[in-house]
Parts: C-alpha cells; structure tokens; sequence
C-alpha cells in the first residue's frame, strides 16, 4: 500500500497534528493485510517537520518494523527530519534507493 503524505497537507508541522493524522490512519493501517508493506511518499509535501514526523512515522516504524518502507525524496526537509528521527530513535527507517 503507497500512502501520498501529501493527503495530510503540504506543510507538515505540529506534534499537534502529526498525532491527529496518525489517529485519522489508524482504520486504513488496521486494513493492512500481514504481508504487504507500507510505502511512504513524500510527493508534494513542502515541509515535514521532525515534530510531526515524530508523531506519524516513528509509531509507525514501531508497528510495522521492516514493513515500513520511505521512499526516495529530493525534499531537504525530508531528508533532515528522517536524520533527527533516526538519531533520536536509535532506529534506521528502510528508504527505497
């Protein structure tokens, strides 16, 4: 399953309304069968700050482990923010090349 980030907005900012967006998914990630991964585009996604990212994407890679899978990005802040949240975590996020 892709999930378009995009759908939460352009600007993605707030621990605030991180926290909202991953309890609107929650209904779509129970309907995840066991064997399909989630992939995470960034397309048309402005700015992912890691206050909202923290929110969404780290319960998420705590759920789904390796079935969790970014992919690629030429966004600056996306790629900022999954630094700090690897390094805060202690935990990589599996990026498609």
């Amino acid at each position: 399953m892709k999930l378009q980030l995009e759908k939460f907005g352009q600007t993605l900012i707030s621990r605030e309304l991180g926290s909202e967006a991953f309890k609107a998914f929650q209904p779509t990630l129970r309907e995840l069968p066991k064997d399909e991964e989630l992939e995470i585009d960034f397309s048309g996604v402005l700015t992912l700050s890691p206050s909202w990212a923290d929110e969404f994407l780290s319960p998420l890679l705590n759920q789904l482990d390796e079935k969790l899978t970014l992919l690629p990005s030429d966004n600056l802040s996306v790629h900022a923010t999954i630094r700090i949240l690897q390094e805060a975590n202690k935990r990589s996020f599996k990026v498609r090349p």
